[in-house]
């Protein structure tokens, strides 16, 4: 805004002499713009007066009605006089209701007379509709007006039933039923009414082929009709539900308590997708035994997508996706139809033509610009392929049939056990079966080379693992069986020779395991890198299936030994142990299983076998350490005792392992035990720091094993746990990353033999399938020797 003064102003504008003669043009200038400005603010006064003016004849009128309501007021006050009881008030009330309950019953009287004859009507104009040209699949012009009045009349009756039961303790059970049968020809019409809709819902691609969308589009708008008074009626309730009794006295719609919910959008998307389903029947049926004939005729489902995509999606509303949900429709059942003529068995020629159709579906929707998520699983999912496959399937079968038979007779030897094992010229025992099962299985794999696919090739390989791995399944639970039988029952109950079988079966497992990596060995390179990887996980897979077992049977074996140990090894650690020579009974007893054992099993085996019987053998020491009886070790008799006991076990196991690391991988725990349990009740912790820090903390096997000295009072043990227990938390002491031996001791288990039974499972990476050389199990021989003990 300018800050000039009058005299500033002048003086700008008359500077110079010449100015003065401008004097007579400024004046003009200066009284234009005064008339202009004098003329908006009577503009601008005139309209302020006249809304002023407006507002005081509104106030005055409003004073007015407010006067007239009190007045109104009053009268009433006076009718139903001081105390709120007035009788004419109450005579006009009851009046009032009479007469609205005569107008509604008038009403209700005229609507059930008409009714019959607009029902009349309305079953005549469904009937032209059903009987013009093109039935379903005509114009259908009476689809609206139909449904208007039948909708009509149906929120009539639904008032009407609905009233009858509320008020039903005043009405009798005859006059309920005698009401509802006057409705019985509306409910009547009412069903052909939607069956008719449904039937044209059915055929809403055959209407947009004929040119009737229209026919269409009235049928949607009686979906989104009945769809709105559905949610309408869903909201009453709800409000209802959730409001309290005065409120909801307050909403006087009763046709949201009468309704019945008809959800026509999920039914006309069920209709669709059912008369989908019905075309790949009927399609199929037509060609049951012209399977070649159903391919060729699949022409017709482009033509539906098609007609879709250009003339049925343009009369849905948008929030329907029509298009991609009739195309995953057609997707889906075109998908269980083709499964349903694969699992028929049908001849190779129909499973070539159908693997080169699937081909050219894939390339024809994607022409047809429908994305890969509308078809989705992919056809057969995704594994097509496996369709020219048709004599595969016949080396399967026979696969399958041949291994069955011999898993009968295998399994039926290792059962009845009523001859020995085959023998080879080494010594090692093993059966018959895995020679032939092998010359099978590259059988089947050089037929499926003479294909030429590496698809093939990679299907049959697939199979005979699966093959593989059902027969490993079937062995594992046939030796779980036969060793509880055998530990479980009498020597008299079952059969001789199982240690001899479990055997030959842990040498035929390897067997099959070094075929196995010799068959890959052979196929990988035949392949490209797409399925050499298939190939190659398959089979270590099998392999690592055949390692499982042979876990298995040594596992066994290590459990047979200490069956036959339980009453000596119970007696560990009690007084019979001070008086008895246990440990040469121990060592004796495996030692004859062990040199058995070396015999007849496969070196690589055997050293597993070796590391399983020396971690069972400190199991169940530590075991009778961990429950021996209070005060039950006599000091420093039972120290030089578990000296001479340890010292004759690793006499014992220096035959088969190398000394140095017997005592720095085995045997260093026990000395890690004999240490704490010699230690004075001051240097305890000092041994037990030694042992904590490669076992972990271990407090209840350590309070066990204290609480076992005869020379600790209970006061000492207290002070010493109290100090393990102080010093475990302040030097944080934690259980190690892998678990050592002491996870099988320190658990409360039902026994020894149920520990062994797991340790297969234990020491899974000591086996590899590097150290089976190819050709390092020659099969030969038949020799046998004693039962084991």
């Amino acid at each position: 805004m300018s800050t000039l003064t009058p005299s500033q102003a002048v003086s700008d504008l008359l500077r110079q002499p010449d100015d003065l003669l401008k004097l007579s043009s400024y004046r003009k200038k200066l009284l234009k713009e005064k008339s202009t400005l004098d003329a908006k603010l009577q503009s601008g006064v005139k309209a302020q007066l006249d809304a002023t003016r407006d507002a005081l004849l509104r106030l005055q009128a409003s004073r007015a009605a407010v006067g007239l309501i009190r007045e109104e007021m009053m009268a009433v006050e006076k009718l139903k006089g001081e105390d709120g009881g007035g009788e004419a008030f109450e005579k006009i009330t009851r009046v009032s209701t009479v007469h609205r309950n005569f107008a509604q019953t008038t009403k209700m009287v005229q609507n059930l007379r008409s009714m019959s004859d607009k029902v009349d009507h309305l079953s005549s104009l469904l009937d032209s509709d059903k009987n013009q040209i093109g039935g379903s699949c005509g114009s259908s012009p009476n689809l609206l007006p139909i449904h208007y009045q039948l909708q009509q009349l149906e929120s009539f009756r639904n008032e009407t039933l609905h009233q009858a039961k509320k008020n039903q303790h005043s009405h009798s059970v005859e006059e309920r039923d005698t009401l509802i049968k006057w409705f019985e020809k509306l409910d009547k019409v009412g069903q052909d009414f939607e069956s008719w809709l449904w039937e044209i819902s059915s055929n809403i691609v055959e209407l947009a082929r004929r040119g009737n969308g229209g026919t269409v589009v009235r049928l949607l708008k009686i979906v989104e009709v009945e769809g709105k008074e559905d949610e309408k009626a869903v909201a009453m309730r709800l409000v209802r539900k959730v409001a309290t009794h005065d409120a909801a006295s307050k909403f006087k719609s009763m046709q949201a308590n009468a309704r019945v919910i008809k959800n026509y959008r999920h039914k006309l998307l069920d209709v669709m997708t059912n008369t989908v389903k019905q075309s790949f029947e009927n399609h199929y049926l037509d060609n049951q035994y012209d399977m070649l004939g159903f391919i060729e005729g699949l022409g017709w489902i482009y033509k539906d997508i098609i007609r879709i995509k250009d003339d049925v999606e343009p009369l849905f509303p948008e929030d329907y996706e029509i298009t991609p949900y009739l195309v995953k429709a057609y997707h889906k059942h075109l998908n269980d139809t083709i499964r349903k003529i694969v699992s028929s068995a049908p001849e190779a020629k129909v499973l070539l033509e159908l693997h080169a159709w699937i081909k050219e579906y894939r390339v024809s929707m994607k022409e047809l610009e429908i994305p890969s998520k509308w078809l989705q699983p992919p056809l057969l999912d995704g594994k097509s392929q496996d369709l020219i496959e048709d004599y595969v399937k016949l080396i399967v079968a026979k696969l399958e049939e041949w291994t069955i038979n011999l898993m009968k007779e295998e399994t039926g030897k290792f059962t009845w056990r009523t001859r020995e094992p085959e023998q080879s010229d080494d010594g090692q025992l093993g059966m018959e079966g895995v020679v032939d099962f092998f010359q099978l299985v590259n059988q089947q794999c050089d037929l499926a080379l003479d294909s030429n696919q590496g698809a093939v090739l990679a299907r049959v390989v697939t199979e005979c693992a699966k093959v593989m791995r059902r027969v490993q399944k079937e062995w594992l639970k046939l030796i779980a069986e036969e060793s509880r039988n055998q530990v479980e029952k009498k020597p008299e109950e079952i059969a001789g020779g199982l240690v001899e079988y479990v055997i030959a079966l842990a040498n035929d497992q390897l067997k099959s395991a070094d075929y196995v990596e010799s068959l890959s060995s052979r196929l990988e390179p035949l392949v490209s890198e797409k399925y050499k990887l298939t190939i190659s996980t398959c089979l270590n897979d099998a392999i690592d299936g055949y390692l499982d077992v042979a876990k298995k049977c040594t596992s066994s074996l290590v459990e047979f030994v200490f069956n036959d140990l339980k009453l000596v090894i119970k007696n560990l650690i009690t007084p019979v142990w001070y008086s008895d020579q246990l440990m040469p009974q121990i060592i004796e007893t495996m030692k004859d299983y062990m040199t058995d054992y070396q015999q007849h099993l496969n070196p690589s085996i055997f050293e597993i076998l070796v590391e399983d019987l020396l971690d069972a053998f400190l199991i169940s020491y530590l075991s009778s350490l961990r429950k021996a009886n209070a005060r039950s070790l006599r000091m420093p008799m039972a120290i030089q005792k578990m000296k001479s006991d340890i010292g004759m076990a690793f006499d014992f196991f220096v035959n088969y392992k190398q000394p140095k690391e017997l005592e720095e991988n085995n045997f260093e725990i026990m000395e890690m035990i004999i240490a704490i349990i010699q230690s004075s009740p001051q240097m305890v912790f000092m041994d037990y720091w030694t042992f904590a820090k490669k076992h972990g903390p271990n407090l209840v096997f350590i309070e066990n094993l204290l609480r076992a000295r005869d020379d600790l009072d209970k006061i000492q043990l207290n002070e010493i746990m109290d100090t393990l227990r102080r010093k475990t938390k302040e030097e944080e002491i934690t259980d190690p990353e892998e678990p050592t031996i002491m996870i099988k001791v320190q658990g409360h288990s039902s026994g020894l033999l149920s520990n062994l039974s797991n340790l297969a499972g234990t020491y899974a990476s000591n086996f590899s399938t590097g150290g089976f050389a190819t050709g390092g199990f020659a099969m030969a021989g038949a020799n046998h020797f004693g039962t084991l003990r």
